[in-house]
């Protein structure tokens, strides 16, 4: 009976402790549910954030190993600041691809000396063709500057040439002729600019050897990444190990492939070296082919 009154007395007291204790740990979770939210709404440097920061910062530098980011800070520090500064060392320049002008885009004709008959073939065998008034670097009687029209055949493929080319590399237009005929020639073949350079006749050095020889080295001092494309060698005889010997065009080849068959492919592959001289030099021997010229080593400029 003492036993129940007991439990009777005490049992309202347990009660209230209970509850009382109920409403603290009801408290203290709404609070850590708030606590939860807050930390919720900024990102977190959990595995899958900086998995993602890394991704778009893979192209600056190169993530430090899990290993050594648990080393020294100053390390760290300065090997990310290191690999910062230096360029990437597979980074290549750009390939300068010079062109020379007649012979190689195109063949030119003075309308008045072109043969009926070769003007007839080519135009039926479908080669692109326009003319054009060009200024004489001869002079009137009256002392007016001389016209001259010219029927201007473009070598087969020329346009796909320059598109495709222009994508991987700069273009640079070296010609010989003067600027009074070749500038509104040119004008017409590449309304697009995509030379980036034209370079005429007073660019050229006369040497010992050959008159209007193309020095590249008025381009970039650095030839590693430069090709010249001419039909006459002895425009680059200063730097033999730079040029492509091309095929000279005329109108009596229409169905000519040398653009988009034989130099487009060549200098796709050497838009990926670094050093294009070796390539050249196995592939064209041109130092070799300029001594039996009677052109000796010491004239060149490498």
């Amino acid at each position: 009976m003492a036993e129940l009154t007991q439990a009777e007395v005490y049992s309202p007291r347990s009660l209230q402790v209970w509850r009382a204790l109920l409403n603290w740990l009801a408290f203290f979770y709404q609070i850590f549910a708030q606590i939860i939210r807050a930390v919720g709404q900024y990102p977190l440097l959990s595995s899958s954030s900086s998995s993602s920061i890394t991704s778009t910062s893979t192209h600056r530098f190169k993530p430090l190993p899990v290993a050594d980011s648990t080393r020294t800070e100053s390390r760290a520090t300065v090997e990310i600041a290191a690999v910062l500064d230096s360029p990437d060392e597979d980074r290549i320049e750009k390939l300068t691809v010079v062109l020379d002008l007649d012979e190689t885009l195109v063949c030119a004709y003075e309308t008045s000396s072109l043969p009926p008959s070769l003007r007839n073939q080519a135009m039926d065998a479908g080669l692109k063709w326009f003319e054009l008034e060009c200024v004489s670097s001869d002079k009137e009687c009256e002392g007016k500057p001389k016209i001259n029209y010219v029927t201007v055949f473009e070598r087969p493929g020329l346009q796909d040439f320059l598109n495709q080319l222009s994508e991987f590399a700069e273009l640079v237009l070296f010609t010989a002729g003067l600027e009074g005929y070749a500038r509104p020639l040119v004008d017409r073949i590449d309304a697009e600019n995509r030379f980036s350079l034209r370079l005429y006749r007073p660019s050229t050095v006369s040497t010992e050897y050959r008159e209007h020889v193309k020095d590249l080295t008025c381009i970039s001092k650095d030839l590693c990444r430069t090709v010249i494309v001419d039909n006459n060698p002895f425009s680059f005889l200063l730097q033999p190990v730079n040029g492509i010997p091309c095929i000279p065009f005329s109108a009596g080849q229409p169905h000519d492939t040398q653009l988009l068959g034989v130099l487009l492919p060549l200098l796709k592959h050497l838009s990926q070296e670094k050093d294009v001289r070796p390539v050249l030099y196995d592939r064209f021997r041109m130092p070799e082919w300029f001594q039996k010229q009677g052109i000796p080593s010491s004239s060149w400029s490498l």
